[in-house]
């Protein structure tokens, strides 16, 4: 730390008591100056001969026949004055970069400029600035921060301003020229952590280009701001860099962020800290990582800024939503709400996401060319797929909300539906979780969710869970067996055949509905299975490999409509034998109770016997 000595003779400010200071002399003092609750004993000869303010004010003192000054209100309080006073008696006083700036303000109020007395406080000071402290990084920092309680007088004098710019000027010179120490922890050096280095390697080690960012996390909001301003309008300093620093400075002043949250404290201190760095973030896509976004919108949600804050974060967000995780995502309910999670913003997050393509789309109009544009907007089959994977694990997460509403599920399914994805794996364990924490909802509502994976894209590890999920409806096992069959029998083993003509008779079979329409086989097939059924399920299944595998040499033409056949027979016999379980039962317990069955147009059966009329049932069967 740089320091100035100012005068030779020995200090002789005594202190009696702690509101007292005196000069210890021969001679009796013959003013008092009262700083606040401070008196000091002075002379009038040394203090006249250096201050202007002093001369009036003991001329005025002299012809009142009042001994005692009040000057209450000067910079820097009793300190200030006391180094000012040492000063005028030519005492030995040493100036830093904590004490200078209270003590430049302080001279400024006395007056004790160059036209009092040549070689004045004001003078000496000043070329300390310039010569020293705005010379040196640290100094300079350290300057800076004590300048708040001087405002606004520190701005008037232009030391805030100069030392403002002194700071930037460092940050933006080149890296090969810093050889003055500064602060880098987060990437620890081998010598910081026990490890003996080569000296010549540190003297030839290459200084990163964030040296900077974690001095400046030192200053008050106000003052970095106008720090990272001055920073920026030199145009050296990379994006990147910039966002570095501001996520440093989010880091160190807002408690907890580093978890996505922030802990409670000054709201308002931490609003204005939020804003800040929001207004100081820099409008190039990448220079912010997305997940450094994320953490500032919760953080915005949090102190409530205004909507058009949390609009642009989302906007931005979207612009780069595929390098999120489901982590970054999860984004807090308002506590008003009865969710969990608030899926709402993330429903906007996804429609900024998928608005770069329509963005592009524009842009290229309006430049009359229509043909072989890629702009950097327009959307990647990698980063869509990136995204919905994404989605598919937020879902699974908040699937987990026994408030989660099944529109507001369906709807954030539905918003990356378009994607093709490879494997719908992710999007059946959401489905999964969300059947498991809410077993009360209707066959019409598990029907509708189910509705959004494709069976076809379920994994072998998927298929088995799926045949074994009792939560699924009828309907969706008897899907997973039949493609998992299908493709167990396929040559290539890997690709996934598309429905065969067979299996649109497996979906509308009629398991011997009749024609008066008492019973709809649609609803035995959206009912949920029991587990006897699905043990029957798969004993065929096994079966059906079985005998399909036995015949090695065959060749794949004649292997898939065969099989396909048993498998849409063996299926149409297990669902014939739950319909005539269902009848029997029915017709045993249902005499003397009222019918509540639900009458429907008669579907066409594969098997003639089962097109004749059946007496209505009392009592339907259904497995919810």
């Amino acid at each position: 730390m740089k320091f100035m000595k100012l005068g030779s003779k020995p200090d002789t400010f005594q202190t009696d008591g702690n509101n007292v200071r005196y000069v210890a002399s021969e001679l009796v003092s013959d003013i008092i100056v009262s700083v606040g609750d401070v008196k000091f004993y002075l002379h009038k000869f040394p203090l006249l001969s250096k201050s202007a303010r002093l001369q009036k004010m003991i001329s005025l003192s002299n012809e009142e026949n009042v001994d005692d000054v009040q000057i209450g209100d000067i910079p820097g309080g009793a300190s200030a004055f006391e180094i000012c006073a040492k000063f005028c008696y030519g005492m030995t006083v040493t100036l830093n970069a904590y004490n200078v700036i209270a003590t430049r303000c302080a001279a400024e109020y006395l007056g004790m400029h160059e036209t009092i007395e040549k070689g004045n406080l004001i003078y000496k000071i000043d070329v300390f600035l310039s010569s020293s402290i705005f010379r040196s990084w640290k100094d300079s920092i350290i300057l800076l921060q004590t300048s708040k309680s001087m405002l606004p007088l520190a701005e008037d004098l232009k030391v805030v301003s100069h030392c403002i710019e002194s700071i930037a000027n460092k940050a933006c010179v080149d890296v090969s020229k810093v050889d003055w120490s500064y602060s880098y922890n987060r990437r620890k050096l081998p010598e910081e952590n026990g490890i003996d280095s080569d000296p010549n390697e540190i003297r030839t080690r290459i200084v990163p280009k964030d040296w900077w960012v974690e001095d400046l996390c030192e200053l008050e909001v106000d003052l970095y701001k106008s720090v990272i301003t001055s920073i920026k309008s030199k145009g050296v300093q990379p994006n990147e860099v910039i966002g570095e620093a501001l996520k440093a400075y989010a880091y160190r002043r807002l408690p907890s962020f580093t978890k996505g949250m922030i802990s409670c404290g000054d709201i308002s201190k931490q609003r204005l800290i939020v804003e800040t760095i929001l207004w100081l973030l820099p409008t190039e896509k990448g220079s912010i990582s997305c997940r450094f976004l994320l953490k500032l919108l919760k953080a915005a949600i949090f102190v409530e800024l205004g909507d058009k804050a949390k609009e642009e974060l989302v906007r931005r967000i979207g612009q780069q939503l595929e390098e999120a995780s489901v982590s970054d995502i999860l984004i807090r309910a308002p506590d008003k709400e009865t969710t969990i999670y608030d899926v709402s913003i993330v429903q906007k997050i996804l429609r900024e996401f998928f608005m770069k393509n329509h963005n592009t789309e524009i842009e290229s109009i309006g430049a009359g060319e229509l043909v072989g544009i890629r702009n950097p907007g327009i959307l990647s089959d990698a980063s869509k797929l990136m995204v919905a994977k994404l989605i598919d694990g937020y879902l699974a997460e908040v699937a987990k909300d026994p408030n989660l509403p099944l529109s507001d599920f369906v709807d954030l399914a539905d918003l990356v539906s378009s994607i093709s994805r490879p494997t719908h794996d992710g999007l059946y364990r959401a489905i999964d979780t969300y059947l498991k924490e809410h077993p009360g909802i209707s066959k019409g509502d598990k029907k509708r969710i189910c509705k959004l994976m494709d069976c076809r894209k379920l994994s072998v590890d998927a298929c088995m869970h799926a045949v074994q999920n009792e939560r699924l409806p009828l309907r969706v096992v008897v899907q997973v067996l039949y493609f998992e069959q299908v493709r167990s029998a396929a040559s290539s083993g890997t690709s996934t055949p598309d429905i065969p003509k067979g299996h649109k008779d497996l979906s509308n079979v009629s398991n011997a509905s009749s024609r008066s329409g008492t019973t709809n086989p649609e609803d035995e097939l959206d009912a949920v299975a029991t587990a006897e059924e699905l043990k029957a399920l798969r004993r065929e299944l096994a079966s059906l490999r079985m005998s399909n595998g036995g015949g090695g040499n065959e060749k794949d033409v004649d292997i898939k409509p065969n099989m396909d056949k048993a498998v849409i027979g063996k299926m149409k016999g297990l669902l014939r034998s739950k319909k005539s379980f269902i009848k029997k039962w029915a017709s045993k317990g249902g005499q003397g109770e009222n019918s509540g069955s639900d009458s429907s147009d008669s579907i066409g059966s594969a098997n003639p016997e089962e097109v004749k009329s059946t007496p209505s049932r009392n009592r339907r069967h259904s497995v919810s």
